[in-house]
């Protein structure tokens, strides 16, 4: 029997909510495949607990996190606590100590879905976005200057370091490679951000030199940004930075016609620390508590950790019970124009895991 130790953050508002109906599917997998054993360790870090002990996880909390496989988070965010004091309070300090400098996300229209866009086709929406996840705009540093005065200042520093930005782009391209896909394009503004944008085109054009047999172009942020709705066909892969990732795949979920289901995975590729997966939505505290969240963004987290925990068997059949639910558009939950409860969706996938696994 093979052991898997997996950390579950569930955080706040549907994170708790979405991660706890995902144990139901846990369960179900385990029982399929018989020869794996996941052990599953609730650590009840987010919003709630600072609001009660002044911090959003323990001091030591990046040793406890660390003693796993992998992590498992629903989302961080909630009333009363700012959103920057959560994000660097939990999410970029995990991110960054655990070295997962990449984030990836991708965008992938399922048979099934209600997108906006009027040519959206399982055939012409299907591309990974790669994000730098630990550098760049988000790297937490800057300074208020001149407080109370006329003159008070917000200085809000954007890092870009050339191991960080060279390992990510490699990474855009060895996966491209890996995947038989014929082009990488990388987000940029140089326009405008003559030091940091400048820098990224420079390290860009250096890694693709390395990669003759990959098309690989600069395109600025706005453009793609139009190139995502209008053209997505032409997109494969998608290299970026920390912020200009958040937005454009932010954009990207919504052209599936819902956020609620999109993953993302925070890798340590050297595997010297655990990954974190994780739906892209957010708490969503408007919803909290109704049982109506969209639990696929994590079912399809769930995935992706199952494929870096070189489980491929388990995270195709999961895969193939969420393509198969959406496929049906019967069950599902009020994002995607249903009336469904979180827990009717969890219970339909297990369903589907079972008529898979004949």
């Amino acid at each position: 029997m093979k052991k898997l130790n997996i950390n579950l953050l569930p955080g706040d508002g549907i994170g708790i909510e979405v991660i706890n109906e995902s144990l139901i599917v846990i369960q179900k997998l385990e029982e399929l495949h018989g020869g794996i054993s996941l052990n599953l360790r609730h650590l009840d870090w987010g919003c709630e607990y600072y609001l009660k002990h002044g911090t959003m996880m323990p001091a030591d909390g990046l040793k406890i996190l660390a003693d796993c496989d992998a992590i498992l988070l629903g989302s961080i965010g909630a009333p009363g606590v700012p959103d920057h004091v959560s994000v660097h309070g939990l999410l970029m300090p995990i991110r960054q100590g655990m070295e997962q400098y990449i984030n990836m996300r991708p965008i992938k229209y399922l048979d099934g879905l209600d997108s906006p866009l009027k040519n959206a086709r399982p055939d012409n929406i299907d591309f990974m976005v790669i994000r730098e996840n630990s550098e760049g705009e988000y790297c937490g540093f800057g300074s208020l200057r001149n407080e109370g005065t006329p003159e008070e200042m917000a200085v809000q520093e954007s890092r870009f370091s050339r191991k960080g930005t060279s390992r990510v782009i490699r990474y855009a391209f060895e996966y491209a490679r890996e995947h038989n896909l014929n082009n990488v394009i990388s987000a940029t503004k140089s326009n405008v951000l003559h030091y940091s944008m400048v820098f990224w085109d420079k390290i860009f054009k250096e890694v693709a030199a390395s990669y003759p047999d990959i098309e690989s172009r600069s395109m600025y942020i706005d453009a793609l940004a139009g190139m995502f709705i209008l053209n997505p066909q032409k997109l494969k892969v998608v290299v970026s930075s920390n912020l200009f990732g958040d937005i454009l795949t932010d954009l990207g979920s919504a052209m599936l016609g819902s956020i609620g289901i999109s993953p993302s995975a925070n890798i340590n590729p050297e595997r010297k620390f655990p990954s974190m997966f994780e739906p892209i939505h957010g708490s969503a505290p408007d919803i909290a508590g109704k049982g109506i969240a969209n639990p696929l963004g994590a079912l399809w987290s769930m995935v992706m950790m199952l494929q870096h925990l070189n489980l491929p068997d388990m995270a195709d059949i999961l895969l193939k019970s969420i393509t198969s639910v959406v496929a049906d558009r019967k069950v599902r939950t009020p994002d995607m124009g249903g009336k469904n409860s979180t827990r009717e969706v969890v219970q339909e996938i297990c369903k589907r895991l079972d008529d898979t696994n004949r």
